[in-house]
């Protein structure tokens, strides 16, 4: 019994519903009431917390175990999906396959005439299809003519076929790369597998194969990297973690449907994402107008302005003279400061440039390294509505106003959805208007609101899918890329040289590009290396889808 009532008042506080109240201050203050309740349980939670981390340090340092650091599975575990809220509910049809299997061989099978009786009639055959692949070695001794001219005192040797030059063929080189930088093997178990079929080759061979000599792959990479560019005013971009020799790097993502590229850098600045978007042509920086307007949104005190303004050298400029002339005139500023204006002056350098495509819209989340550097920016909207999932409310009442506004904040992104299929004035004006409605509500739980408000202030970026209906209201092409590298990282965790990390960017690029093309990757490595050309160039395939999905025609159209 006494447990009861001492349960008592937090099942009255579990039951109370603010709406219900009809007097308006008394609403207020209980609404006030019950997030200082919420506030108070999520710090007693983190104090719990801390007290047990402190206790278990103290025991440690006793020379006593703490309490172990089992980690929950998986199923405990919450998650910020939001698939479920905002997927199509499709029906599932199993397409036909059949037609789309090349017959290599066919053999004709007969019925066992004795079985048969005697008014059995022909009725011509019923195919049936079987899939089957053939591993294999496929060795070839080539019996080169060798001839001998006295006069000329010269040998002449028949030439080898294209992609044979060497002890293996083509068709072992290519499955080499495919199967390391496509399908995730380590260099040891791509050995092991090649052994297994019968091939005698080392390691180290196969380590040659995978970064040396890849010059004419890395070229085409950088020309389909500039094509897309060319082609497609907007780009997805993310980044993740990627260990180069031990040191942290970090590998930048840009992607659209045309292509995918990898870049790995030693940073993730702005400064970093700018090179990036150059192609690696970095150390460019000019002052003009639009820098000293970044410059001033950025809060750069005045009379630093004043000072670049009236002294710096209005000419473009390499990263060593700016930063010289940065040291000597601006000393007493502050290092983000500096940071800001190099971010600038290299923003303007990069608009201003005529040698690479400028992006004029990058689809990204909210990390600052993304922010000004192109004239407009789209917010992410799953990760917009990853923030309201992860609210943890104890109280019931707050719990049910997290879910009603998380079903109305996915009812207004299938909204925008059917836009992106039939946009018209009248409906982007209509959507716009109802995004003030939506994110002008205050529910009274204070941490939703605070989210509310903040996903209030971006609406010009999460609204930019009304001005180029073609862009993405998502980030995810970007993270499937990055979620690519990370499974690269974990199963060979990183290059160990700066020849590696450029095969590593060159040869994902290569096969992310060719899967969104619609090529086989296999396929594509072995027409290069045999130098037949019956795949056309990336850069050509580009163009000619560029043609086919019109990527920019809201910028286009007048």
């Amino acid at each position: 019994m006494s447990e009861k009532l001492g349960r008592l008042p937090t099942m009255l506080i579990d039951e109370i519903n603010p709406q219900q109240i009809e007097d308006e201050k008394m609403r207020a203050l209980v609404s006030g009431l019950l997030n200082i309740i919420e506030d108070l349980r999520a710090e007693n939670q983190q104090m719990r917390e801390e007290n047990q981390r402190l206790r278990d340090e103290i025991n440690r340092l006793k020379g006593e175990q703490g309490k172990p650091d089992i980690k929950p599975p998986k199923a405990d575990k919450r998650n910020y999906s939001s698939e479920a809220e905002r997927g199509e509910k499709r029906r599932q049809r199993k397409g036909r396959k059949h037609d789309q299997i090349d017959i290599d061989h066919e053999i004709v099978l007969s019925v066992d005439r004795e079985i048969l009786p005697t008014d059995a009639q022909f009725k011509g055959y019923e195919p049936h299809i079987v899939q089957d692949i053939v591993v294999r070695t496929d060795n070839t001794r080539f019996q080169r003519e060798k001839f001998y001219s006295a006069s000329q005192r010269k040998t002449y040797l028949a030439a080898l076929p294209p992609g044979y030059e060497g002890e293996f063929g083509p068709t072992i080189r290519a499955q080499v790369l495919m199967l390391y930088y496509a399908g995730n093997m380590t260099q040891p178990r791509v050995h092991d597998w090649l052994k297994q079929v019968g091939v005698r080759i080392s390691s180290g061979q196969i380590g040659r194969w995978l970064i040396h000599d890849q010059d004419a792959f890395h070229n085409e990479e950088a020309a389909a990297y500039h094509a897309s560019l060319a082609e497609c005013p907007w780009q997805h971009i993310d980044d993740t973690g990627t260990r180069v020799d031990g040191v942290n790097h970090f590998c930048h993502i840009v992607t659209s449907p045309l292509a995918m590229h990898y870049h790995t850098q030693p940073s993730k600045s702005r400064l970093s994402v700018l090179e990036v978007l150059q192609n690696h042509t970095s150390g460019r920086f000019l002052l003009n107008e639009q820098a000293l307007t970044l410059m001033e949104y950025w809060h750069i005190p005045e009379r630093y302005l004043w000072q670049l303004e009236t002294h710096f050298p209005r000419e473009e400029h390499a990263q060593a003279f700016t930063q010289a002339w940065m040291t000597t005139h601006l000393a007493t500023l502050s290092e983000t400061h500096q940071r800001r204006i190099l971010d600038a002056l290299a923003i303007a350098a990069y608009q201003a440039q005529t040698d690479i495509p400028i992006v004029r819209l990058l689809i990204s989340d909210d990390a600052p390294q993304f922010q000004a550097i192109t004239q407009a920016r789209a917010l992410c909207w799953i990760h917009e509505g990853r923030h309201y999932k992860k609210l943890t409310p104890t109280l019931p009442h707050h719990h049910r106003l997290q879910q009603h506004f998380l079903r109305a904040f996915w009812r207004y992104y299938d909204r925008l959805k059917r836009y992106r299929q039939q946009p018209t004035p009248h409906m982007a004006h209509r959507l716009s208007h109802q995004f003030d409605r939506l994110f002008a509500l205050r529910t009274g739980y204070a941490a939703l609101d605070r989210l509310i408000a903040r996903t209030q202030a971006h609406k010009q970026d999460l609204l930019q899918v009304l001005a180029h209906p073609e862009i993405e209201l998502h980030n995810n092409p970007a993270e499937l890329g990055a979620r690519r590298r990370v499974r690269k990282r974990h199963i060979s965790f990183g290059p160990r040289s700066d020849a590696g990390r450029r095969a590593w960017d060159t040869f994902m690029s290569l096969a992310g590009t060719t899967h969104l093309l619609g090529i086989s990757f296999f396929h594509y490595l072995k027409d290069r290396l045999m130098r037949r050309g019956d795949i056309p160039s990336l850069p050509d395939l580009i163009r000619q889808r560029a043609t086919d999905l019109n990527l920019a025609y809201s910028w286009n159209t007048p």
